[in-house]
């Protein structure tokens, strides 16, 4: 298990920094368990129902919700989640999170609890960073012009996504930047485009700096001025994180990606074309070959493709010729992060 050593009178306890969870809707109150640790980012779907993908974290508060396949602006969900939890977290009744009888996946991140005020940046920022993990939740305020926001990981991030909380009337959704995307290109975590050229004006990818990410200016991006934003950063950690690329080959014999550990969660985007982004893991998909996705650009149930991916002791196997995740000759981004449980 990977994770921070602390020291008690029982000898050395790993703490993990992500875990998937599984549960059923009871269209009232409860609280969820088994997590291994308090989250600061939640990210809940319905397995059987279509309805939205939420995001909740510690920075923003519980009971704020993102809607992860849309571009609308933060909602007070004052009957979704609700608290977070030791070992878990709390729902209320809303459907989104907890219809009764319905299946949820819920995928957890540790941060490192309240946010501090971070200066590194040009954008003063608020930051719960877990410099272990790799992984920070930002918030700051937009200026519409060049700038740098403090991310508190200490190393240069590989992965940012960004949203702005506020209603406003300009588009901006969920602006994602990833090492291996071309230079200065950046997706969208709710669409299914392909990589677009922001040139500069959207992510400036040559300014990231083991303290700040770059962005510019463009007045749909993750810079608006006035507007508050969100931000999830996240750089790689061996054993734990991988975040890289391959080319798919078109055979049931896909490419087989190191990844340094078995992934217990592997996002995928195929970037050269519109595509959905696809999403598999651990829980919902026990044992090989991996059959169940969700799609994150979209709030479709959970389906069963019956053949998709290999989770490995040190890396995953495609085993399909399906265009969102190995067509031949075509490029594709992933997140991975390690089997803790």
């Amino acid at each position: 298990m990977f994770g921070k050593r602390l020291i008690n009178t029982g000898g050395e306890v790993a703490i993990p920094y992500f875990n998937t969870v599984t549960y059923t809707g009871n269209g009232s109150t409860q609280s969820i368990s088994g997590v291994g640790f308090q989250p600061d980012m939640v990210w809940v779907k319905s397995r059987s129902a279509a309805t939205s993908h939420k995001l909740t974290d510690v920075v923003r508060g519980a009971t704020k919700g993102l809607i992860v396949n849309s571009d609308v602006p933060e909602t007070t969900d004052a009957n979704g989640l609700t608290a977070f939890g030791s070992d878990g977290f709390t729902l209320g009744s809303d459907s989104v999170y907890n219809n009764s009888g319905a299946t949820y996946v819920a995928w957890c991140f540790k941060a490192n609890g309240a946010a501090v005020t971070n200066t590194d940046g040009s954008i003063t920022s608020e930051v719960s960073a877990n410099v272990d993990a790799g992984f920070s939740i930002v918030s700051y305020t937009g200026n519409g012009s060049d700038a740098t926001i403090g991310t508190g990981l200490n190393e240069v991030p590989d992965v940012v996504i960004t949203r702005g909380r506020a209603n406003i009337a300009l588009y901006n959704g969920w602006a994602f930047y990833h090492k291996d995307l071309t230079f200065n290109y950046h997706l969208y975590l709710d669409s299914t485009q392909a990589a677009i050229n922001g040139n500069g004006n959207y992510f400036r990818s040559g300014s990231f700096t083991s303290s700040v990410f770059a962005v510019g200016g463009d007045i749909y991006g993750p810079n608006v001025n006035g507007t508050t934003m969100v931000a999830y950063c996240f750089s790689e950690k061996a054993g734990f994180s991988k975040f890289g690329s391959y080319t798919g080959n078109g055979s049931a014999t896909g490419p087989t990606v190191t990844t340094g550990f078995e992934p217990a969660f592997v996002m995928i985007k195929r970037t050269d074309v519109a595509a959905p982004w696809v999403i598999i893991d651990n829980k919902r998909s026990p044992s090989n070959p991996r059959q169940l996705i969700l799609l994150p650009d979209v709030s479709d149930a959970e389906l069963n493709v019956g053949n998709a991916i290999n989770f490995n002791s040190t890396d995953f196997q495609l085993t399909d010729v399906n265009y969102t995740r190995n067509a031949s000759g075509a490029t594709y981004i992933y997140m991975a992060f390690a089997n803790q449980f």
